[in-house]
């Protein structure tokens, strides 16, 4: 503070003095075309007080380098002739024309790096050209000299010609620039470090120690562009230089418009962080703040709230409405990204997915393979039917069946699980995959990789016993019904009560089981036997057709049913709604079709509440299972719910 407050005295004590050439010592008077050399100003009196004024701090210039400038009609006129060249040719025209000083050998390299890049020319020739050496020379020569912005753009543009950056005069600008990192302002830091993220990369060390000093300064940064620029590009190598520009964005929400958000959300996503806090306050000012969004923002906001699972049904519902007018003007790319966004949120916009189906059927030879099993994946996710299902599924079967043996494994195997998830797996799916040939590819394979899609296997196999009468096989072996054990999963709140209340009726563990694989691939949280008259029977003298290895073998007696209690978590359910998801409607599906009358618990519930534990009533199993006459049949056989 102490400093600040002596250099703001200097400058305006100073003020008169600087402001007439006339009054400038002798000692820094040099004449046009001159090379005045930086090292020796220290000897002049004026130089031993000099203080750049505020606004010349802000924009990198010193004081001497504004007096120069202004004051010297020659340079002011060189500098416009370099600013408006329009071919390399007329920049190295103006080197052979004037005397140079190290300043204007640098604009003219800066320049002659811009003109390259728009008109898209051979940068080698500009590089071994004489007179591009000679102003390397120059510049190399006198590079203390260089202002500082100069030298920020000087660096760049070398790096944008390609030049070696084992030479001697790049090696000269790199060090150079690496001294005066602290006389930099925080804008042209900012500047450097994401021209030298996109160029270099992490394993730059003059990239690493601008972010040092970015860390070191952050309280300097403001402007939205700055912060946005920042998050997006050099956010990532730096998690502590993230933090404070997330804070930095949290204080600024307000200020960014559309554009901003969606890069701000796009680098959290790329980054996986998932900053509550600030993904709220955009959400908030995007829903308040922006009514009209345009398709691009609108798809990249669903695919970042995708990515980082962040729910905001606020904006969701924004984005479906603002998304359901585009659909027929979108591409196949567009739709199978939006339609996956929306499954990953589990979120189910009838009207969005509605004009997605119509889509596909109008679109028909424009959507690739890809992008139809993408849709299919979507719909099964969500357990979406279209109003012209049976339309729909023509077209897809008809593109599809004949396309198989061109899908990779994984691919083909989510397609036909997700087609039975939609009831929709005819004979040549289930073929396909349940083929000898095809499981033998993962037998043995300990991989999560091979045990997702041995488990979607077993899903499918079940799906072709249960779900589909006329289907005579193949089927999947014995040994590959066994699902690997999963990891250690925490117990639930309405886990452990289930079992507490289900110990106190059963009176005796014989009479029931729990937690239990079928061969099915679907978990059963507790499964009993009982009676006509709704009493529990001992379990273990009766055969378990859906257990891997039974401990009875005896047959039910007359009236007895197998009741299986289905446990439903929060996360099993669309994003707030009452319906389940695709995966585990097939689950009850199965469980019901395999002979059993299914008891739902569930307990309704935000992500925050707590749940309540559920308890049986007083009059024991009867009120929780339904009797004969009121049980409703499933498709597919069994008891009812």
């Amino acid at each position: 503070m102490a400093a600040r407050l002596v250099r703001r005295c200097c400058w305006r004590h100073f003020g008169a003095f600087v402001s007439t050439p006339s009054a400038v010592p002798a000692s820094l008077l040099v004449p046009a075309g001159k090379v005045m050399m930086a090292r020796a100003l220290p000897q002049a009196p004026f130089t031993l007080f000099h203080t750049p004024s505020p606004s010349s701090w802000a924009d990198g210039f010193s004081v001497k380098e504004q007096v120069e400038d202004s004051r010297n009609p020659e340079l002011k006129v060189i500098g416009e002739l370099i600013e408006t060249a329009a071919s390399p040719e007329e920049l190295f025209r103006l080197s052979e024309l004037h005397v140079l000083d190290s300043n204007q050998a640098s604009l003219i390299i800066t320049q002659l790096s811009r003109l390259a890049a728009e008109k898209k020319l051979e940068t080698e020739s500009i590089l071994q050209d004489e007179r591009f050496q000679q102003l390397m020379s120059i510049t190399d020569s006198q590079i203390s000299q260089v202002w500082n912005n100069t030298l920020v753009n000087l660096l760049k543009s070398l790096y944008s010609l390609g030049m070696d950056g084992n030479r001697r005069e790049m090696q000269s600008v790199e060090q150079e620039v690496l001294w005066r990192l602290r006389r930099l302002t925080f804008r042209q830091l900012a500047s450097l470090a994401e021209f030298l993220a996109v160029k270099q990369g992490k394993e730059s060390k003059l990239l690493n120690e601008v972010i040092r000093k970015l860390e070191l300064r952050w309280t300097e940064l403001e402007g939205t562009r700055t912060v946005v620029t920042l998050m997006g590009k050099v956010g990532y190598i730096s998690p502590a230089l993230m933090d404070r520009l997330e804070d930095k964005a949290l204080e600024l929400a307000e200020q960014f418009n559309p554009d901003d958000i969606r890069k701000i959300t796009l680098a959290l996503a790329y980054q996986n962080r998932r900053c509550v806090p600030l993904l709220r306050a955009l959400s908030y000012h995007l829903i308040q703040k922006h009514p009209e969004l345009s398709l691009n923002i609108l798809m990249d906001l669903i695919f970042a709230y995708g990515k980082l699972n962040f729910h905001q049904p606020q904006v969701f519902q924004k984005i479906a409405t603002d998304l359901h007018p585009h659909v027929p003007t979108m591409t196949p790319v567009e739709v199978t990204r939006c339609i996956r966004s929306f499954a990953l949120l589990k979120w189910l916009s009838l009207p969005l997915f509605e004009a997605i189906a119509q889509y596909a059927l109008d679109n028909t030879k424009q959507l690739s393979v890809t992008h139809l099993c993408g849709i299919i994946l979507s719909f099964a996710r969500l357990n979406f039917q279209p109003s012209g299902s049976e339309d729909f599924f023509n077209m897809v079967h008809e593109e599809l069946q004949s396309k198989l043996d061109s899908l990779e494994p994984h691919l083909l195997t989510d397609l036909v699980w997700s087609l039975c998830v939609l009831q929709q797996a005819k004979a040549p799916y289930l073929q396909r995959v349940l083929a000898p040939e095809f499981y033998a590819l993962i037998r043995g394979d300990q991989s999560l990789k091979a045990q997702n899609l041995r488990l979607k296997l077993i899903h499918i196999n079940a799906a072709a016993k249960l779900e589909s009468p006329g289907y005579r096989g193949p089927f999947l072996p014995a040994e590959m019904l066994s699902p690997a054990e999963p990891a250690g999963e925490k117990v639930t709140l309405l886990q452990s009560s289930l079992r507490e209340a289900l110990a106190g009726v059963l009176g005796s563990q014989d009479k029931g089981r729990f937690d239990i694989r079928t061969i099915y691939g679907w978990h059963i949280d507790a499964e009993m036997v009982v009676n006509s008259e709704n009493k529990p029977l001992p379990l273990k003298d009766f055969a378990a057709p859906h257990l891997l290895r039974s401990e009875g073998t005896k047959p039910l007696p007359p009236g007895a049913r197998r009741v299986a209690f289905l446990r439903w978590e929060f996360p099993n359910f669309s994003n707030r709604s009452k319906d389940l998801l695709g995966r585990y409607v097939m689950a009850r599906r199965h469980v019901q079709a395999a002979g059993f009358l299914v008891v739902d618990l569930w307990v309704p519930q935000s992500p925050t509440s707590a749940p309540s534990a559920p308890s049986l009533p007083a009059r024991g199993l009867a009120a929780v299972i339904p009797s004969g006459p009121r049980v409703r049949q499933p498709e597919g056989g069994g008891g009812g719910d």
